[in-house]
């Protein structure tokens, strides 16, 4: 039973199963210089000079608080260069990535759950001010995964379509500092259209909470935007988050 438990997590984390995608081509190097010059088409992925904790942060499709492991992931950067198969879809590039650095890097990790800062999605006290979906509606109707960005006039940062909360939430979370998730109770899927103004020097258009769980002042307008044309709100809290353990991870990747 033990061993059926360790498969099962493997395939659930893409670090198990020889069906995973793999880059068709890739190169993984060392860097001195942490620079940060990233580029995604529909045919190859170019990291260059990222630090190893956003590189995993990408191949698990997480925030830099989810990931746990050893203190140079902060400081030690690679430039990765790879040609992603024909026929594989972008949300197949985060498997491809662990699939990369299990190779490279002999890459080794588990899942676990930690108490960790996160935005609680709630109800203002004035109640939802969103117009609940039907089919008549001119909004798109959205599906997990498919959340489609603003198309106002701000593009720095939004979200529109008929959407659950836990897809609004999941949404949010990808501008936030903290993960979000959703305690307002609400079914069904509801009419969202938002856009705000991302500010320079604000980690994700927000800068997070303080430590001792008290709301830090907004860096953009992002909450407001939320509470005045939702009728909903972030609050800080503490709560359970998915983390990966990185229990190995060698610096110097094996030669390409």
């Amino acid at each position: 039973m033990r061993e059926l438990m360790i498969i099962v997590l493997m395939a659930a984390m893409g670090l198990a199963g020889a069906d995973q995608a793999k880059f068709e081509v890739a190169s993984v190097k060392k860097t001195e210089r942490c620079s940060m010059r990233n580029s995604a088409d529909a045919g190859s992925v170019s990291y260059l000079g990222d630090p190893l904790r956003i590189l995993l942060m990408m191949a698990f499709d997480v925030k830099r608080d989810q990931i746990v492991g050893p203190g140079w992931i902060d400081d030690e950067c690679y430039e990765v260069s790879a040609k992603i198969p024909q026929g594989a879809s972008k949300d197949q590039v985060p498997g491809m990535l662990r699939a990369l650095f299990e190779e490279r890097l002999k890459l080794a990790a588990h899942k676990d759950s930690r108490t960790q800062q996160i935005y609680a999605l709630v109800v203002d006290k004035d109640g939802p001010k969103m117009k609940e979906w039907t089919k008549d509606s001119t909004f798109m109707e959205a599906h997990p995964g498919q959340v489609r960005l603003s198309r106002q006039s701000n593009p720095q940062g939004g979200v529109t379509g008929a959407l659950t909360m836990e897809m609004l939430a999941n949404s949010l979370s990808n501008n936030l500092v903290y993960p979000v998730k959703d305690f307002t109770g609400l079914t069904g899927k509801y009419e969202v259209d938002l856009s705000w103004t991302k500010m320079p020097g604000i980690d994700r258009g927000v800068t997070a909470p303080t430590g001792d769980g008290a709301a830090a002042e907004p860096g953009a307008s992002i909450l407001s935007v939320i509470q005045t044309k939702l009728g909903l709100k972030l609050e800080p809290r503490k709560g359970e988050v998915e983390t990966v353990v990185i229990d190995h991870v060698e610096r110097m990747p094996i030669e390409n």
